[in-house]
Protein backbone atom coordinates (compact mmCIF):
# COMPACT_ATOMS: atom_id res chain seq x y z
CA UNK A 1 0.00 0.00 0.00
CA UNK A 2 2.98 2.50 0.72
CA UNK A 3 4.83 1.64 -2.42
CA UNK A 4 1.32 1.91 -4.22
CA UNK A 5 0.45 5.23 -2.77
CA UNK A 6 3.98 6.90 -3.52
CA UNK A 7 3.03 5.81 -7.60
CA UNK A 8 0.16 8.13 -7.03
CA UNK A 9 1.68 10.92 -5.36
CA UNK A 10 4.72 11.12 -7.57
CA UNK A 11 2.10 11.26 -10.57
CA UNK A 12 0.24 13.52 -8.62
CA UNK A 13 3.56 15.65 -8.48
CA UNK A 14 4.14 15.66 -12.33
CA UNK A 15 0.71 17.52 -12.59
CA UNK A 16 1.58 19.96 -9.84
CA UNK A 17 5.26 20.80 -11.89
CA UNK A 18 3.82 20.62 -15.01
CA UNK A 19 1.47 23.50 -13.84
CA UNK A 20 4.18 25.49 -12.04
CA UNK A 21 6.94 25.07 -14.50
CA UNK A 22 4.64 25.49 -17.98
CA UNK A 23 0.75 26.98 -16.93
CA UNK A 24 -2.10 25.33 -15.42
CA UNK A 25 -3.91 25.75 -17.97
CA UNK A 26 -2.14 23.19 -19.62
CA UNK A 27 -1.58 20.76 -16.65
CA UNK A 28 -5.84 20.53 -16.44
CA UNK A 29 -5.83 20.14 -20.38
CA UNK A 30 -3.45 16.87 -19.71
CA UNK A 31 -5.11 15.92 -16.26
CA UNK A 32 -8.96 15.79 -18.22
CA UNK A 33 -7.37 13.43 -21.41
CA UNK A 34 -5.40 11.40 -18.52
CA UNK A 35 -8.17 11.33 -16.69
CA UNK A 36 -10.47 9.76 -20.04
CA UNK A 37 -7.41 7.86 -20.80
CA UNK A 38 -7.53 6.03 -17.27
CA UNK A 39 -11.28 4.99 -18.22
CA UNK A 40 -10.27 3.26 -21.85
CA UNK A 41 -7.57 1.84 -19.84
CA UNK A 42 -10.05 0.35 -17.20
CA UNK A 43 -12.59 -1.13 -20.02
CA UNK A 44 -9.32 -2.73 -22.04
CA UNK A 45 -7.94 -4.09 -18.53
CA UNK A 46 -11.99 -5.82 -17.92
CA UNK A 47 -10.99 -7.06 -21.01
CA UNK A 48 -7.93 -8.35 -20.80
CA UNK A 49 -6.99 -8.36 -17.11
CA UNK A 50 -10.41 -10.15 -16.38
CA UNK A 51 -11.35 -12.24 -18.65
CA UNK A 52 -7.69 -12.42 -21.21
CA UNK A 53 -9.57 -11.58 -24.26
CA UNK A 54 -6.98 -9.47 -26.52
CA UNK A 55 -8.98 -7.13 -28.61
CA UNK A 56 -7.49 -4.33 -30.75
CA UNK A 57 -10.40 -2.76 -31.72
CA UNK A 58 -10.34 -0.54 -28.86
CA UNK A 59 -10.66 2.21 -31.47
CA UNK A 60 -13.87 1.55 -32.70
CA UNK A 61 -15.73 1.81 -29.63
CA UNK A 62 -13.87 5.45 -28.88
CA UNK A 63 -15.47 6.40 -32.21
CA UNK A 64 -18.59 4.82 -31.54
CA UNK A 65 -18.99 6.93 -28.24
CA UNK A 66 -18.25 10.16 -30.23
CA UNK A 67 -20.79 9.50 -33.05
CA UNK A 68 -23.20 9.15 -29.85
CA UNK A 69 -22.77 12.94 -28.85
CA UNK A 70 -23.36 14.04 -32.30
CA UNK A 71 -26.71 12.00 -32.66
CA UNK A 72 -27.80 13.45 -29.24
CA UNK A 73 -26.55 16.55 -28.68
CA UNK A 74 -25.90 17.85 -32.04
CA UNK A 75 -28.15 20.52 -33.17
CA UNK A 76 -30.87 19.69 -35.58
CA UNK A 77 -31.30 20.39 -39.38
CA UNK A 78 -35.13 19.76 -40.00
CA UNK A 79 -34.52 20.49 -43.93
CA UNK A 80 -31.64 17.53 -43.58
CA UNK A 81 -33.71 15.10 -41.88
CA UNK A 82 -36.96 16.12 -44.45
CA UNK A 83 -34.63 15.59 -47.43
CA UNK A 84 -34.01 11.64 -46.76
CA UNK A 85 -33.94 10.98 -42.58
CA UNK A 86 -36.99 8.67 -42.82
CA UNK A 87 -35.94 6.90 -45.85
CA UNK A 88 -32.20 6.36 -44.50
CA UNK A 89 -34.17 5.41 -41.10
CA UNK A 90 -36.38 2.75 -43.47
CA UNK A 91 -33.20 1.48 -45.07
CA UNK A 92 -31.76 0.85 -41.75
CA UNK A 93 -34.48 -1.12 -40.57
CA UNK A 94 -34.62 -3.07 -44.07
CA UNK A 95 -31.36 -4.30 -43.27
CA UNK A 96 -31.45 -4.91 -39.32
CA UNK A 97 -34.65 -7.18 -40.65
CA UNK A 98 -32.78 -9.00 -43.65
CA UNK A 99 -29.82 -9.83 -41.71
CA UNK A 100 -32.28 -11.36 -39.08
CA UNK A 101 -34.12 -13.30 -41.59
CA UNK A 102 -30.84 -14.94 -43.20
CA UNK A 103 -29.94 -15.45 -39.73
CA UNK A 104 -33.50 -17.70 -39.23
CA UNK A 105 -32.94 -19.13 -43.07
CA UNK A 106 -29.08 -20.24 -42.48
CA UNK A 107 -30.63 -21.66 -39.35
CA UNK A 108 -33.95 -24.06 -40.23
CA UNK A 109 -32.65 -25.30 -43.66
CA UNK A 110 -30.02 -28.18 -43.37
CA UNK A 111 -26.58 -28.24 -43.73
CA UNK A 112 -25.29 -28.58 -47.71
CA UNK A 113 -24.70 -26.82 -50.27
CA UNK A 114 -28.77 -25.88 -51.12
CA UNK A 115 -28.43 -23.86 -47.61
CA UNK A 116 -25.02 -21.81 -48.77
CA UNK A 117 -26.64 -20.70 -52.18
CA UNK A 118 -30.37 -19.70 -50.83
CA UNK A 119 -28.66 -17.77 -47.91
CA UNK A 120 -26.18 -16.01 -50.50
CA UNK A 121 -29.06 -15.21 -52.71
CA UNK A 122 -31.50 -13.84 -50.24
CA UNK A 123 -28.44 -11.16 -48.95
CA UNK A 124 -27.66 -10.54 -52.54
CA UNK A 125 -31.02 -9.48 -53.49
CA UNK A 126 -31.71 -7.74 -50.23
CA UNK A 127 -28.20 -5.70 -50.55
CA UNK A 128 -29.85 -4.66 -53.89
CA UNK A 129 -33.08 -3.33 -52.24
CA UNK A 130 -31.11 -2.02 -49.41
CA UNK A 131 -29.23 -0.02 -51.38
CA UNK A 132 -31.46 1.08 -53.69
CA UNK A 133 -33.75 2.64 -50.82
CA UNK A 134 -30.68 3.92 -48.85
CA UNK A 135 -28.48 5.92 -52.02
CA UNK A 136 -31.46 8.29 -52.94
CA UNK A 137 -31.63 9.37 -49.46
CA UNK A 138 -28.38 9.80 -48.79
CA UNK A 139 -27.14 12.07 -51.60
CA UNK A 140 -30.16 14.16 -51.09
CA UNK A 141 -29.26 14.62 -47.35
CA UNK A 142 -25.66 15.32 -48.47
CA UNK A 143 -27.06 18.07 -51.10
CA UNK A 144 -29.03 20.15 -48.04
CA UNK A 145 -26.23 22.87 -47.65
CA UNK A 146 -23.15 20.76 -47.76
CA UNK A 147 -20.69 23.81 -46.92
CA UNK A 148 -22.47 23.73 -43.46
CA UNK A 149 -24.52 21.17 -43.23
CA UNK A 150 -24.80 18.11 -45.11
CA UNK A 151 -25.93 15.43 -42.65
CA UNK A 152 -28.96 14.63 -40.66
CA UNK A 153 -28.39 16.97 -37.54
CA UNK A 154 -29.01 15.66 -33.26
CA UNK A 155 -31.61 15.69 -31.47
CA UNK A 156 -30.52 19.05 -30.01
CA UNK A 157 -30.57 17.53 -26.38
CA UNK A 158 -27.97 18.07 -23.35
CA UNK A 159 -24.41 15.78 -24.30
CA UNK A 160 -24.75 14.44 -20.71
CA UNK A 161 -27.34 12.05 -22.22
CA UNK A 162 -25.28 11.14 -24.82
CA UNK A 163 -22.42 9.14 -22.55
CA UNK A 164 -24.44 6.82 -21.24
CA UNK A 165 -25.91 6.46 -24.98
CA UNK A 166 -22.04 5.75 -26.39
CA UNK A 167 -21.56 2.97 -23.60
CA UNK A 168 -24.64 1.18 -25.04
CA UNK A 169 -23.38 1.82 -28.81
CA UNK A 170 -19.99 0.46 -27.96
CA UNK A 171 -22.10 -2.51 -25.86
CA UNK A 172 -24.20 -3.24 -29.08
CA UNK A 173 -21.75 -3.08 -31.48
CA UNK A 174 -19.34 -5.22 -29.03
CA UNK A 175 -21.96 -7.77 -28.73
CA UNK A 176 -22.61 -8.47 -32.75
CA UNK A 177 -18.48 -8.67 -32.89
CA UNK A 178 -18.40 -11.10 -30.05
CA UNK A 179 -20.71 -13.35 -31.95
CA UNK A 180 -18.82 -13.13 -35.04
CA UNK A 181 -14.90 -13.08 -33.67
CA UNK A 182 -15.48 -14.00 -29.79
CA UNK A 183 -14.65 -18.07 -31.38
CA UNK A 184 -11.44 -17.29 -32.94
CA UNK A 185 -8.15 -18.14 -31.10
CA UNK A 186 -6.43 -15.34 -29.88
CA UNK A 187 -4.54 -13.78 -32.53
CA UNK A 188 -7.22 -14.37 -35.30
CA UNK A 189 -9.57 -12.23 -32.37
CA UNK A 190 -7.21 -9.78 -32.48
CA UNK A 191 -7.20 -9.00 -36.18
CA UNK A 192 -10.61 -9.39 -36.74
CA UNK A 193 -11.52 -6.69 -33.87
CA UNK A 194 -8.90 -4.46 -35.41
CA UNK A 195 -10.48 -4.38 -38.79
CA UNK A 196 -14.05 -4.57 -37.60
CA UNK A 197 -12.73 -1.14 -35.74
CA UNK A 198 -11.41 0.07 -38.83
CA UNK A 199 -14.57 -0.38 -41.25
CA UNK A 200 -16.39 1.29 -38.21
CA UNK A 201 -13.83 4.53 -38.35
CA UNK A 202 -14.13 3.91 -42.40
CA UNK A 203 -17.75 4.61 -42.15
CA UNK A 204 -17.25 7.67 -40.32
CA UNK A 205 -15.08 9.46 -42.66
CA UNK A 206 -16.95 8.39 -45.55
CA UNK A 207 -21.05 8.75 -44.46
CA UNK A 208 -21.58 12.58 -44.55
CA UNK A 209 -25.13 12.35 -43.75
CA UNK A 210 -24.40 11.15 -40.69
CA UNK A 211 -21.87 12.73 -39.06
CA UNK A 212 -20.35 14.85 -42.24
CA UNK A 213 -17.49 12.50 -42.77
CA UNK A 214 -13.89 14.24 -43.42
CA UNK A 215 -15.37 17.65 -43.33
CA UNK A 216 -16.08 17.54 -39.31
CA UNK A 217 -19.36 17.95 -37.08
CA UNK A 218 -18.50 20.69 -34.90
CA UNK A 219 -19.92 23.30 -32.27
CA UNK A 220 -21.57 20.79 -30.60
CA UNK A 221 -22.84 21.98 -27.54
CA UNK A 222 -21.16 21.46 -24.02
CA UNK A 223 -22.62 19.35 -21.20
CA UNK A 224 -24.08 20.11 -18.50
CA UNK A 225 -23.49 22.54 -16.11
CA UNK A 226 -19.78 23.35 -17.60
CA UNK A 227 -20.36 27.14 -19.39
CA UNK A 228 -19.04 28.66 -22.16
CA UNK A 229 -15.64 30.60 -21.17
CA UNK A 230 -16.77 34.00 -23.47
CA UNK A 231 -20.53 33.67 -21.41
CA UNK A 232 -18.23 34.34 -18.27
CA UNK A 233 -16.00 36.34 -19.36
CA UNK A 234 -19.12 39.11 -20.15
CA UNK A 235 -20.67 38.77 -17.00
CA UNK A 236 -20.71 41.41 -14.58
CA UNK A 237 -20.94 39.32 -11.68
CA UNK A 238 -17.72 37.42 -12.57
CA UNK A 239 -15.56 39.58 -14.24
CA UNK A 240 -16.56 41.92 -10.55
CA UNK A 241 -15.73 38.81 -8.69
CA UNK A 242 -12.27 37.99 -10.12
CA UNK A 243 -11.34 41.03 -10.23
CA UNK A 244 -11.80 42.00 -6.53
CA UNK A 245 -9.77 38.18 -5.69
CA UNK A 246 -7.25 39.18 -8.05
CA UNK A 247 -7.62 37.28 -10.94
CA UNK A 248 -7.54 37.31 -14.12
CA UNK A 249 -10.71 37.16 -15.94
CA UNK A 250 -9.92 35.18 -19.01
CA UNK A 251 -7.34 33.13 -17.34
CA UNK A 252 -9.52 32.27 -14.35
CA UNK A 253 -12.45 31.42 -16.67
CA UNK A 254 -10.54 29.15 -18.84
CA UNK A 255 -9.18 27.28 -15.63
CA UNK A 256 -12.75 27.20 -13.77
CA UNK A 257 -14.05 24.96 -16.79
CA UNK A 258 -11.47 22.30 -17.22
CA UNK A 259 -11.30 21.96 -13.32
CA UNK A 260 -15.22 21.42 -13.97
CA UNK A 261 -14.56 18.77 -16.61
CA UNK A 262 -11.68 17.01 -13.89
CA UNK A 263 -14.80 16.83 -11.52
CA UNK A 264 -17.06 15.56 -13.74
CA UNK A 265 -14.59 13.14 -14.88
CA UNK A 266 -12.82 12.28 -11.74
CA UNK A 267 -16.78 11.58 -10.34
CA UNK A 268 -17.35 8.93 -13.45
CA UNK A 269 -13.50 7.38 -12.43
CA UNK A 270 -14.37 7.02 -9.01
CA UNK A 271 -17.64 5.53 -9.60
CA UNK A 272 -16.12 3.20 -12.08
CA UNK A 273 -12.95 1.98 -10.07
CA UNK A 274 -16.02 1.33 -7.17
CA UNK A 275 -17.80 -1.04 -9.29
CA UNK A 276 -14.72 -2.92 -10.59
CA UNK A 277 -13.74 -3.40 -7.46
CA UNK A 278 -16.81 -4.86 -6.59
CA UNK A 279 -17.04 -6.88 -9.10
CA UNK A 280 -13.66 -8.21 -9.46
CA UNK A 281 -13.91 -9.62 -5.40
CA UNK A 282 -17.66 -10.79 -5.81
CA UNK A 283 -18.36 -14.09 -6.83
CA UNK A 284 -18.52 -13.21 -10.27
CA UNK A 285 -15.39 -11.60 -10.60
CA UNK A 286 -13.56 -15.27 -8.81
CA UNK A 287 -15.55 -17.08 -11.65
CA UNK A 288 -14.42 -15.02 -14.48
CA UNK A 289 -10.49 -15.21 -13.12
CA UNK A 290 -10.95 -18.87 -13.60
CA UNK A 291 -12.32 -18.67 -17.05
CA UNK A 292 -9.41 -16.99 -17.39
CA UNK A 293 -6.85 -18.89 -16.27
CA UNK A 294 -7.91 -22.41 -17.66
CA UNK A 295 -10.97 -21.99 -19.62
CA UNK A 296 -11.62 -26.51 -20.50
CA UNK A 297 -11.59 -26.72 -16.07
CA UNK A 298 -13.53 -23.59 -15.14
CA UNK A 299 -16.12 -25.09 -18.40
CA UNK A 300 -15.93 -28.85 -16.73
CA UNK A 301 -16.97 -27.23 -13.84
CA UNK A 302 -20.65 -25.73 -16.06
CA UNK A 303 -19.16 -22.63 -16.37
CA UNK A 304 -20.90 -21.24 -19.45
CA UNK A 305 -17.88 -19.82 -21.33
CA UNK A 306 -18.17 -18.43 -24.47
CA UNK A 307 -21.73 -16.51 -22.93
CA UNK A 308 -19.09 -14.81 -19.87
CA UNK A 309 -16.48 -14.02 -22.52
CA UNK A 310 -19.10 -11.96 -24.90
CA UNK A 311 -20.54 -10.47 -21.07
CA UNK A 312 -16.65 -9.07 -20.38
CA UNK A 313 -16.74 -8.00 -24.33
CA UNK A 314 -19.56 -6.27 -24.14
CA UNK A 315 -18.99 -4.46 -20.58
CA UNK A 316 -14.83 -3.22 -21.70
CA UNK A 317 -16.50 -1.68 -24.54
CA UNK A 318 -19.13 -0.30 -22.79
CA UNK A 319 -16.35 1.75 -21.00
CA UNK A 320 -14.59 2.34 -23.69
CA UNK A 321 -17.58 3.66 -25.45
CA UNK A 322 -18.57 5.88 -22.72
CA UNK A 323 -14.65 7.52 -22.54
CA UNK A 324 -14.80 8.32 -26.14
CA UNK A 325 -18.51 10.26 -25.27
CA UNK A 326 -17.19 11.68 -22.81
CA UNK A 327 -14.26 13.18 -24.33
CA UNK A 328 -15.83 14.09 -27.87
CA UNK A 329 -18.50 16.06 -25.43
CA UNK A 330 -15.62 17.62 -24.10
CA UNK A 331 -13.46 18.73 -27.56
CA UNK A 332 -17.21 20.03 -28.45
CA UNK A 333 -16.65 18.08 -32.29
CA UNK A 334 -16.32 14.76 -34.22
CA UNK A 335 -13.21 14.31 -35.94
CA UNK A 336 -13.07 11.25 -37.73
CA UNK A 337 -10.00 11.73 -38.99
CA UNK A 338 -8.60 11.36 -35.49
CA UNK A 339 -9.26 8.18 -34.51
CA UNK A 340 -6.55 6.36 -34.67
CA UNK A 341 -4.84 3.29 -33.93
CA UNK A 342 -2.16 3.77 -32.80
CA UNK A 343 -3.52 6.92 -30.03
CA UNK A 344 -6.56 4.94 -29.22
CA UNK A 345 -5.48 1.15 -29.24
CA UNK A 346 -2.17 0.59 -28.63
CA UNK A 347 -1.45 3.44 -26.41
CA UNK A 348 -4.32 2.17 -24.50
CA UNK A 349 -2.74 -1.18 -24.36
CA UNK A 350 0.40 0.33 -23.40
CA UNK A 351 -1.44 2.05 -20.18
CA UNK A 352 -2.59 -1.53 -19.25
CA UNK A 353 0.46 -3.24 -19.34
CA UNK A 354 2.87 -0.02 -17.49
CA UNK A 355 0.21 0.32 -14.62
CA UNK A 356 -0.61 -3.61 -13.91
CA UNK A 357 -3.23 -5.78 -15.63
CA UNK A 358 -5.67 -7.07 -14.02
CA UNK A 359 -5.47 -4.35 -11.26
CA UNK A 360 -8.21 -1.92 -11.20
CA UNK A 361 -5.51 0.84 -9.57
CA UNK A 362 -2.96 -0.51 -11.99
CA UNK A 363 -4.89 0.57 -14.97
CA UNK A 364 -5.55 4.04 -13.64
CA UNK A 365 -2.28 4.68 -12.75
CA UNK A 366 -0.73 3.62 -16.23
CA UNK A 367 -3.57 5.01 -18.00
CA UNK A 368 -2.56 8.63 -16.36
CA UNK A 369 1.31 8.19 -16.12
CA UNK A 370 1.20 7.23 -19.93
CA UNK A 371 -1.85 9.67 -20.86
CA UNK A 372 0.72 12.66 -18.97
CA UNK A 373 3.78 11.69 -20.81
CA UNK A 374 2.08 11.06 -24.17
CA UNK A 375 1.31 15.03 -23.79
CA UNK A 376 4.23 16.16 -21.98
CA UNK A 377 6.71 14.92 -24.23
CA UNK A 378 5.30 17.30 -26.69
CA UNK A 379 6.66 20.56 -25.14
CA UNK A 380 9.39 18.69 -23.44
CA UNK A 381 10.88 17.04 -26.55
CA UNK A 382 11.60 20.43 -28.03
CA UNK A 383 13.24 22.03 -24.87
CA UNK A 384 15.42 19.25 -24.10
CA UNK A 385 16.68 19.22 -27.51
CA UNK A 386 17.26 22.80 -27.97
CA UNK A 387 19.42 22.09 -24.57
CA UNK A 388 21.30 18.85 -25.66
CA UNK A 389 22.25 21.17 -29.10
CA UNK A 390 23.10 23.82 -27.36
CA UNK A 391 26.86 23.64 -27.83
CA UNK A 392 26.64 22.43 -31.46
CA UNK A 393 27.63 24.94 -34.34
CA UNK A 394 24.93 25.48 -36.99
CA UNK A 395 24.32 22.94 -39.30
CA UNK A 396 22.77 20.24 -41.08
CA UNK A 397 23.04 18.11 -37.66
CA UNK A 398 21.47 20.33 -35.41
CA UNK A 399 18.76 21.91 -37.51
CA UNK A 400 17.76 17.99 -37.95
CA UNK A 401 18.16 17.04 -34.40
CA UNK A 402 15.99 19.88 -33.47
CA UNK A 403 13.73 19.02 -36.42
CA UNK A 404 13.67 15.31 -34.93
CA UNK A 405 12.45 16.52 -31.50
CA UNK A 406 9.09 16.05 -32.65
CA UNK A 407 9.17 12.48 -33.01
CA UNK A 408 10.40 12.06 -29.21
CA UNK A 409 7.04 11.11 -27.97
CA UNK A 410 6.89 7.48 -29.71
CA UNK A 411 10.48 7.02 -29.01
CA UNK A 412 10.15 7.48 -25.19
CA UNK A 413 6.54 5.50 -24.89
CA UNK A 414 8.76 2.53 -26.80
CA UNK A 415 11.74 3.53 -23.91
CA UNK A 416 9.22 3.49 -20.84
CA UNK A 417 7.49 0.08 -22.16
CA UNK A 418 10.51 -1.49 -22.21
CA UNK A 419 12.03 -0.49 -18.63
CA UNK A 420 8.08 -1.46 -17.25
CA UNK A 421 8.38 -4.84 -18.93
CA UNK A 422 12.10 -5.50 -17.91
CA UNK A 423 12.03 -4.41 -14.33
CA UNK A 424 8.08 -4.52 -13.54
CA UNK A 425 6.25 -7.55 -15.90
CA UNK A 426 4.13 -7.48 -14.51
CA UNK A 427 3.33 -3.57 -14.00
CA UNK A 428 3.71 -1.36 -11.62
CA UNK A 429 0.81 -2.19 -9.79
CA UNK A 430 0.60 -5.58 -10.19
CA UNK A 431 -2.65 -8.63 -9.80
CA UNK A 432 -2.60 -9.45 -6.50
Amino acid sequence: MTRNLSLFAGLALLFILTGMLQSWNLSLNILNLALLSAIMAIGVNIQWGYAGLFSTGIVGSVALGGLAVGLVSAPRVPEGWAAGGPRILGALIFGALAVALAIWIYRRLPKGRVRLLAVSLFLVVAFFIYRAILDPAVVAVEANNPAQAGHIGGLGLNSLLAWPVGALMAAGAAWIIGKIALGLREDYLAIATLGIAEIIVAVMRNEDWLDRGVKNLIDLPRPWPVPYEVNMQTHPDYVDFVTRAGFDAITFSTIFVKLLYAAMFGLVLLALIWLCERALNSPWGRMVRAIRDNEVSAAAMGKDVKWRHLQIFMIGSAVVGLAGAMMTSMEGQITPGSYLPLRFTFLIWVMVIVGGSGNNWGAVLGGMLIGWLYLAVEFLGPQMMEQITRGLPPGDLKSHLLDSAAHMRLLTLGVVLLVVLRFAPKGLIPEK
